[in-house]
């Protein structure tokens, strides 16, 4: 049975960029490991929902998602401040 999200990743080296795969049915789970590839600065290749990638406007609203958490997580880190007061300051907080 495939997992309903398959997130394609790879990290780039000197010599070569190996491809590596996340698998979640959890599309929250998704969007926080995108988090992570984002903070770190590994290439995302391709986001697929059972087997199917996903198409742009889907693909671009998770990447989007995972930068808006990404930055209130900056934020907040940065100021010292809740993420209700982020919210309410900057707006990037769900």
């Amino acid at each position: 049975m495939l997992a309903k999200y398959n997130i394609e990743y790879s990290a780039q080296f000197r010599r070569h960029a190996p491809t590596y795969h996340y698998y979640s049915d959890d599309p929250v789970a998704g969007e926080e490991f995108l988090l992570e590839l984002l903070e770190r600065g590994f290439q995302i290749k391709a986001i697929r929902h059972d087997g199917v990638d996903l198409p742009k406007a889907e693909f671009d609203k998770m990447i989007k998602t995972a930068a808006n958490m990404l930055a209130a997580k900056s934020i907040c880190g940065a100021l010292g401040i809740t993420a209700e007061e982020e919210h309410f300051r900057f707006g990037f907080s769900a």
